[in-house]
C-alpha cells in the first residue's frame, strides 16, 4: 500500500525460542509506533480502556472504552494510542501467519479459526463482551511460559473466530502495494494532516510539503488511499468530531469549527453520510446509552 508512503515495514522479532512477539505497556502511551506502518505478521491488540482513533488500511473510526482488534498480515495501520487516550495499558501479541506451520490451518478442527485469519486481511473490531472477556485473557498472556502461552493464544482465537460480536473495518477490502522506498512521503502527508486538520489545507499546500504538482498529488493519494485528500481528511475531522461529542458537553457548532469545519450544514451532512446520525442524534445515543 502506499499509505503514508507505503506505510514504513516494522521488523518484528520474537526472540529467541519464541514464534510470537508479546509485547504490553502498562503505562499509557508507552507504544512507540505512532506512525503509519505494515508487517507481515497477524496482529492482536488490546487496548484496556480510554479512547481513540482508528486508522487501519482506509478505514478511519473512532473507539470508545477500550479496543480490541485482530489486523491482518500486511494490512498498514497506525498506532492506535497517544498521550490524550486515556487507556491504562495496551498489550499487542504478534505473529506469523504460518507461526504453526504452512498446514496448520488447513486442518479441519482450525477451519472456524482460518476463516478468522482470512477476515481480519480487512480488519476487525470486537465489541461488547468478547471485547472484555478476551481482552481481559490477552492482558495475562504475559504471565505464562511460552508453551502455556502458545496454548492461551489457540483458545483466544478460538473464541474470536466464534464470536458474533465483531465489525469488519475495510469492507470493501484494501490492497497495498508494498513499496517500502515511499513511506516517507506518505507518512508526511499523514503526519501532516493530524498536525493541521482543525484549519483549512489547500491541495497546493500540502502538494508542496510532498515536493509535487498538484495533479501528481491528487493521482497518487487517490492510488494509495482509495481516497481523494479532501475525503480523508474529511474523514479525519469527522472521527475527531465523534470523538469530542462523547467526551465533551461543548456545544455542536462549537465542535464542528474546531474540527476545521467553516460551514456547521456541510458538517451535518457530511456526520450523517458518514455515522448514520446527526451529531445531536449520536451523542444522544450515547448519553442513553451510559445512563
Amino acid at each position: 500500500m502506499k499509505i503514508k508512503g507505503a506505510p514504513a515495514l516494522e521488523r518484528i522479532d520474537p526472540g529467541f525460542g519464541n514464534s510470537i512477539k508479546l509485547r504490553q505497556y502498562a503505562d499509557p502511551c508507552r507504544n512507540k509506533l505512532p506512525y503509519w506502518h505494515i508487517h507481515p505478521e497477524v496482529e492482536l491488540v488490546y487496548v484496556n480502556g480510554g479512547s481513540g482513533k482508528r486508522h487501519i488500511g482506509n478505514q478511519l473510526s473512532y473507539y470508545k472504552n477500550g479496543d480490541l482488534l485482530l489486523i491482518g498480515a500486511n494490512l498498514p495501520h497506525y498506532g492506535f494510542t497517544d498521550r490524550l487516550t486515556g487507556n491504562k495499558s495496551e498489550t499487542i501479541v504478534q505473529m506469523k501467519e504460518d507461526f504453526l506451520g504452512e498446514n496448520f490451518f488447513e486442518i479441519p478442527e482450525m477451519a472456524a479459526v482460518k476463516k478468522l485469519m482470512q477476515r481480519s486481511k480487512m480488519g476487525i473490531a470486537f465489541s461488547g463482551k468478547t471485547k472484555k472477556k478476551v481482552g481481559a485473557k490477552v492482558e495475562k498472556l504475559m504471565k505464562y511460559d511460552p508453551y502455556d502461552r502458545l496454548i492461551k493464544i489457540l483458545s483466544i482465537l478460538k473464541e474470536l473466530a466464534t464470536s458474533e460480536e465483531y465489525t469488519v473495518l475495510n469492507v470493501d477490502g484494501f490492497a497495498m502495494e508494498i513499496e517500502p522506498r515511499d513511506s516517507q512521503r506518505i507518512n508526511k502527508v499523514y503526519d501532516f494532516v493530524r498536525a493541521n486538520f482543525q484549519r483549512q489545507i489547500s491541495l497546493d499546500e500540502i502538494a508542496d510539503t510532498v515536493s509535487m504538482t498538484e495533479p501528481a498529488f491528487c493521482r497518487y493519494f487517490k492510488k494509495i488511499s482509495g481516497k481523494t485528500f479532501t475525503q480523508f481528511v474529511n474523514e479525519y475531522r469527522l472521527v475527531h468530531a465523534s470523538k469530542l461529542l462523547s467526551e465533551r458537553p461543548d456545544n455542536i457548532t462549537d465542535i464542528c469549527f474546531e474540527c476545521g469545519f467553516n460551514n456547521f450544514s456541510h458538517f451535518n451532512k457530511l456526520f450523517k453520510a458518514f455515522t448514520g446520525k446527526s451529531p445531536s442524534q449520536y451523542r444522544n445515543e450515547l448519553t442513553t446509552i451510559v445512563k
